[in-house]
This record gives C-alpha cells, sequence and structure tokens, in this order.
C-alpha cells in the first residue's frame, strides 16, 4: 500500500517535494487548495502578522515569516473557527534574507491564518519540510483552537508500521482542521494605551516572589465571579488581588502563560498539560485562560490583569519556556518550528535525524542562531514593552546559556540580553540547570542575573528534619549564599530562595509525606524526583493524631519563618500560606483539577488561618526593616571599637561559633544581624539604621536552654516571634535582659528584637 516516494524515504533517499504521487499518502487525498488570493510585495519587517495602512492607505496585514532554507511559502487564510472552516491560500513571492512577506488587503483583526512551507523531506540532513501540515505563525500574537494531536499533525506517518523508521515516512494528510490558528491582533486600541499605568519597580533586595499558576490560583475563589474563574480577568478580580495585598507579596511570578499544547501520552490518558512548560506560541498569551475570548481578546484581557496587578504595587513577572517546544523529538507533531526550518531552530545531533535534548523534553532550540536568538528576544521585549510585564523567571537557563555544547556564560543569548536596553533593566530569574552534561550552573550566571537556589531548599528542608551533618550550610544560605554569589559584583539578592516551588511537593506535604504518591499521572508512580528532603512527623499522610498534626504546623511555621528571615530575596508558591496539599503529589503538572486547585476554604479554616497571620506578619516584618533585606553582604567584620560585627553565630551557650563549632552535628543556631552596620544609603543619602536582632533557630525534639549574648551585643531582647506559639501575638514572648538564659521549645524558632 505504500508509494513510491515512501519506499525512498525509508530506503534513506530523498523523496520528491510534495512527498507522495498524485497527492496520496496511505490512501488519504490531500484537500484541494481554493483559488490563490493575490498579494502586494509588503514589507519582511516586523515579522509575524501586522495589521497596518498600506499603499493608497488601503487597509489590510503585512505577513512576514523566517523559513531559511524553504523553496516556497504560501499563507494560509480561514474564513471561521473549527475543522469546517474555508482555507484560502496566498502565495508569498517576496523573498528578502530568507523572509518571505507580502500585504494582503482587506485582511483585518480576527483572521485565523497559518503557514505552509515547501521544501526537502530528508529527515537524514534534518530537512522535514511537508506543506501539508498548516504550521502557527511563530509570531502570531494570538491564537484560537486548541491541539488534539491526532495523525494528521505529525509530519511523518506515525502509524508506519515499521516504527525504527516512521519519522523518515512523510505524511501528506493535511493537518489544517485539527490544529490551532493564530490570529491577527489590532495594534494601537485602548488597551495598548499605558500613560496611567506605573510600574512598581520594586527594587531587588525589597521583593517578596509568589509563585502562582493563573487558573489554580482563581479557579476555587468564592470571591471571583464563576465566569471569571481560571482566567487572567479572575486574577485582575479585587478579590485575588486584596489577598496579594494582605499577604504583603511584591510580585507575583506566573506560571508559562506562553500558548502551550498538551502532550499526546497526556490526551492519550484523559489529562492534560497543567503546568504549561510546553510552549509553541511566545507571543501569544495562553488562549484557554481568557474570560473575553480567543480571537484576539486574550491579549486585552492579558494587558487589564497587569495594570490591575501593578496599581495593587504588585509586578508581574512570567515563567518563560524558551528552551524547547511542544514539537518534542522527532517522533513528535510538527505545528510550527519544525516545518518552517527544523535544522535552523533545533540543536540537531551528528545524526541530524535525531534533536540534541538538553531539557528532557525532546528537542531543544538552537539559540546560538541568529534567527533564533532574535525570535527570543523579540517576544522578550514585546512582552515587556507591549504587554507590561516587569521580569521573566527562564525554565531550564543552562540550555539557553550552551554555545556548541557545553554551558557559556560568555554564551550569545547571555551576552544580548546584558547590552539590550530593554531586557537588561526588567527582572531576570534563571532557573540554573539543565538536564544535559554540565548542566547544573548554580552560582555561575553573570551579574545581570538572580538564580533559583536548590542549595537554599536543600538546607533548609534538611535542617528542620535535623539531616544536616553541620550547620555550615545553613549558615551560607541564611546569610545570602556569599559562597556561590559573592564574585563579580553580585549581590544577595541574586539569590532567590526557596523551600518550595511548583516543582515538587506543596510546604504541607513537604511535612506530611516522605514518600511521593503520583498515582493519579498514570504514569506508575514513576515520575517526580524520590529527593524529597521531607519529614512527615511521625505518620504517612493525612492523620487524625492530633499531636502529629500539631508539630506538622509547627513544622510549617518554621519553614516559613526561615524562609522571610534569611537574606535573599523570598519566594512563596501560592497556597502554602493556607497548608494547600496536592496530597503527596510531587509532580502535579498534568492535573488540572482540586489537587492543583488553591483550596480557599483553608483561609477560614481554625486550623490554618493561623498560618496565613503569621506569613503576612513574617512579610510585613522584613519590610520594616531593613536589615532583613541587605543590598550588600555582610562582612563579619568589627566596624566600631567595642567589636560589634554586622553578622554574628552564636551557639546555644551564648558564645560566638568557633571553626570547631560549624563542623559539629548541632540542632540550635544563633544569628544576630546588626542593625547599625547596614551597608548603603537612604534616598536622601543618609546612613540605614535598624533595629538590631537575633534569629534562634532549634531543630531539636526537646527543649534547649539558650544564653542570650550579653554587651556589646545587647541590653536586653523583645521576643517578636515564637513559632512554638500556634497564634502570635504582638509580643508573644515578652522582654528578657541581656545574659540571661531562656527556654527556647523543640522545633521553634524565636527573633527577639535588641535593645
Amino acid at each position: 500500500m505504500s508509494s513510491a516516494a515512501e519506499q525512498e524515504a525509508v530506503a534513506g533517499k530523498p523523496a520528491a517535494e510534495d512527498g507522495h504521487p498524485a497527492g496520496v499518502v496511505n490512501g488519504a487525498r490531500r484537500a484541494a487548495s481554493p483559488p490563490a488570493v493575490p498579494a502586494w510585495p509588503g514589507t519582511p519587517v516586523p515579522l509575524g502578522a501586522r495589521f497596518r495602512t498600506g499603499p493608497d492607505q488601503v487597509a489590510g496585514t503585512n505577513f512576514a515569516l523566517w523559513a531559511g532554507g524553504a523553496e516556497a511559502v504560501e499563507l494560509c487564510l480561514f474564513d471561521g473557527p473549527g475543522p469546517g472552516a474555508r482555507e484560502s491560500r496566498v502565495r508569498l513571492t517576496e523573498l528578502t534574507h530568507e523572509i518571505w512577506h507580502g500585504f494582503v488587503p482587506g485582511v483585518g483583526p480576527g483572521q485565523r491564518y497559518g503557514f505552509r512551507v515547501h521544501g526537502r523531506w530528508d529527515p537524514w540532513t534534518g530537512a522535514r519540510w511537508n506543506p501539508a501540515k498548516l504550521l502557527l505563525d511563530p509570531y502570531a500574537r494570538a491564537v484560537d483552537g486548541d491541539f488534539s494531536l491526532p495523525p494528521e499533525v505529525y509530519g511523518h506517518v506515525r502509524d508506519w508500521p515499521e516504527q525504527h523508521v516512521a519519522d523518515t515516512v512523510r505524511d501528506g494528510r493535511d493537518s489544517a482542521p485539527y490544529v490551532p490558528k493564530g490570529v491577527v491582533v489590532h495594534d494601537g486600541g485602548p488597551d495598548d494605551e499605558w500613560t496611567y499605568d506605573r510600574r512598581p519597580k520594586t527594587p531587588w533586595a525589597d521583593s517578596v516572589i509568589y509563585e502562582l499558576h493563573v487558573r489554580g490560583f482563581t479557579k476555587l475563589h468564592p470571591g471571583i465571579p464563576e465566569e471569571l474563574r481560571g482566567t487572567y480577568a479572575g486574577l485582575a478580580h479585587p478579590a485575588a488581588i486584596e489577598h496579594l495585598t494582605r499577604l504583603g507579596v511584591t510580585a507575583v511570578e506566573l506560571l508559562p502563560v506562553h500558548q502551550f499544547a498538551h502532550e499526546s501520552h497526556l490526551l492519550d490518558r484523559g489529562l492534560k498539560n497543567y503546568w504549561g512548560y510546553n510552549s509553541i506560541g511566545y507571543f501569544a498569551p495562553h488562549a484557554a485562560y481568557a474570560a473575553s475570548g480567543t480571537t484576539g481578546e486574550q491579549v486585552g484581557e492579558f494587558k487589564r490583569m497587569v495594570r490591575a496587578l501593578h496599581a495593587a504595587g504588585i509586578e508581574v513577572i512570567l515563567d518563560v519556556v524558551y528552551n524547547h517546544t511542544a514539537e518534542a523529538g522527532e517522533l513528535g507533531p510538527m505545528l510550527s518550528l519544525k516545518g518552517i526550518d527544523n535544522r535552523g531552530y533545533y540543536r540537531l545531533q551528528a545524526d541530524a535525524r535525531r534533536y540534541a535534548d538538553y531539557t528532557g523534553c525532546g528537542n531543544t532550540l538552537h539559540v546560538v542562531q541568529p534567527h533564533v536568538l532574535r525570535l527570543i528576544t523579540d517576544s522578550l521585549r514585546y512582552w515587556v514593552t507591549e504587554m507590561g510585564v516587569d521580569g521573566f523567571r527562564f525554565d531550564l537557563a543552562a540550555a539557553l546559556a550552551r554555545s556548541m555544547h557545553d554551558v557559556d556564560m560568555l554564551s550569545p543569548f547571555l551576552a544580548v540580553i546584558a547590552q539590550d536596553p530593554v531586557l537588561r533593566r526588567v527582572k531576570l530569574i534563571a532557573e540554573p540547570w539543565d538536564v544535559g552534561s554540565g548542566g547544573y550552573q548554580v552560582g555561575a550566571f553573570p551579574p545581570l542575573w538572580t538564580e533559583w537556589n536548590d542549595r537554599y531548599r536543600n538546607a533548609v528542608r534538611d535542617f528542620w528534619r535535623h539531616a544536616l551533618p553541620d550547620v555550615r550550610e545553613m549558615g551560607y544560605r541564611l546569610s545570602g549564599s556569599s559562597d556561590l554569589y559573592a564574585w563579580g559584583g553580585r549581590r544577595p539578592y541574586a539569590s532567590v530562595n526557596f523551600v518550595t516551588a511548583h516543582d515538587g511537593f506543596t510546604l504541607r506535604d513537604v511535612v506530611s509525606y516522605e514518600r511521593k504518591h503520583n498515582e493519579a499521572n498514570g504514569e506508575g508512580n514513576r515520575d517526580g524526583t524520590d529527593d524529597n528532603r521531607s519529614w512527615n512527623c511521625g505518620a504517612e499522610g493525612e492523620t487524625d493524631d492530633e499531636d502529629v498534626r500539631a508539630l506538622r504546623r509547627r513544622q510549617l511555621r518554621n519553614l516559613l519563618t526561615t524562609l522571610l528571615l534569611s537574606t535573599g530575596v523570598p519566594m512563596l508558591v501560592a497556597g502554602d500560606e493556607l497548608g494547600r496539599t496536592q496530597r503527596g503529589g510531587n509532580n502535579a503538572y498534568c492535573q488540572d483539577n482540586e489537587i492543583s486547585w488553591v483550596d480557599w476554604s483553608l483561609l477560614d479554616d481554625p486550623q490554618w488561618r493561623p498560618l496565613f497571620e503569621l506569613t503576612s506578619r513574617l512579610i510585613a516584618l522584613r519590610h520594616q526593616h531593613p536589615v532583613l533585606r541587605r543590598r550588600a553582604f555582610f562582612s563579619g567584620r568589627a566596624h566600631s571599637a567595642d567589636g560589634l560585627r554586622d553578622l554574628a553565630w552564636f551557639t546555644a551557650r551564648g558564645t560566638e561559633m568557633t571553626e570547631r563549632d560549624w563542623y559539629a552535628p548541632a540542632a540550635t543556631l544563633g544569628m544576630y544581624l546588626s542593625g547599625r552596620d547596614i551597608p548603603g544609603r537612604d534616598e536622601r543619602g543618609a546612613p540605614i539604621v535598624d533595629d538590631s536582632l537575633l534569629a534562634v533557630l532549634h531543630a531539636g525534639d526537646r527543649p534547649v536552654s539558650f544564653a542570650l549574648p550579653g554587651p556589646p551585643w545587647a541590653e536586653r531582647y523583645e521576643v517578636v516571634v515564637d513559632t512554638s506559639r500556634e497564634q502570635q501575638a504582638d509580643a508573644p514572648g515578652g522582654t528578657h535582659p541581656a545574659g540571661v538564659e531562656i527556654t527556647v521549645p523543640a522545633r521553634a524558632v524565636l527573633l527577639l528584637k535588641v535593645g
């Protein structure tokens, strides 16, 4: 039943341009193309679809697509939604520097479109052009429709009987009925007016980041109208913003909102990609999060959300996935870049049939290529200048920093960002690793960047489960991780401190489970890390034992207090301040349901309400005390005649820690922060002076006596926070004279203000 062209492909020979005789593949005939619509020459810039006025004041849309190596490009226009829409094709005949372009009169906002790109089919050299596949414009500002991933959307014959060569056989079935379309968007409307928008521009040292999922944060919120839940408009609603402002966070870090697709293995199991780390449209807000519509309305809705958050003093940081796309490897679907120029957009192995995979997702974007670098930086600038966002967290950033193979901190990507007049001014956060050799790069990114510090997470979890061999690691993490970041002009806020993130246990599950429970994902509980560094406090999962439950709540208070007292930039995960649980799941990437959504009923639960109140109080303390928000690393040296230092460490005996103490196992650590020795000056040039603070962290299972250091450190101490207490009063532990011994309860943090 196979065609001669298919047999040639299997034999290792390039097939004809069409890949099949008379338009037939596997007995399926390609849809006939309607008569072509003429196009004017247009311009090669900007890339994408831009509605404008052309020659003789004729309104229309200019289309431009970089497709290096392609032999022809057709613009495909659709007269409506769904698989029954009529398609009209426009041959783009103008070619400038590998950019195919044309101006189509009469085409305006709301028009659905895609591209078909012609060229050789020769997978052995990386050439995978297939004009039977409708391709999404990489620069599409909006996307309408969903990816369902039937066999028709694959460039190769997915169900070819000889699977080891399936990716070499070109599939001629038309994919247009099964894939979303780009949408022409109107520029310059009322949503593009940013005159009255005021970016908060919160300094890094003053930032408190709150990682949230647009859908999961709003889906169950009772104060948000039901029709807005799960959407950008829902996050912009006063009820959602009220929680953020009461908590006191300064920025939301949104899990991916670029248009993304669901993986076929999830769709086969009746699941979807919930987190969104499977991007396919780097300029388009994910359409499923829009309440207002998907033919361009999602763009305005996203902008209004940004304005509402800015008005509340909250910055918007996007979690972005430029390291790979939803097209996966050679056996993945053909949705966009793979069919535009596979060799130009993706890193290929020496065997060009195969993809270099530094991401664990099947492919890696070839960022050293100028046009790929242009795609990424154009996208970043668009989200800053036109969509109003304030920064980015780069998923698997080490993959972007690879030159040819190795991670290179002088790579083209990092160099371009460093000199870009727009991008170098926004917040840049690296996830400083990928899955390739040499990909772990914590502490290695250049001074412009901050980094997720997983060594902070590991040390804090290990300390509170009493698993650290000594306290050296804990000392570094509490004080800003100078061992990692005190070079090249970097500052303590280069460390984004976190105890939990979207990937892994929730905070409540860290103290409730020792084993992952990802059975709901349908992967035999094989997915997700086994290195959880968690302690269940004596019972696995939910329990009726009130002693265990009380201990868990205390451990939650300890973890949150440690995070918010540490030097660096703290990051919380939405719902951790409420005791949200994922029932032991540590890889909820495909759980778009109550497992992942924030349960707002916890806010009214007497068991969990105090956790929110403590978190809010700790953030307020952080904002009030510049000694907790240092802009320079501690020196540890005396700056005055009395011998007082900016940072000092104490044992439970009230003596300063010696080298021997740092190398010994210890459950108790005292950290003294001097408010007299804060480097820098305020906006008026005056010295910054604050109260001095003493934090005592005790992870032991029994109370301990702690001798409060005497002069010159202090005359007296006032207890400000005591995590052994379920309810925090303004002065929960009273005032103590220096030199006395106080009892620190088992597994508790005391924060004392020095007098």
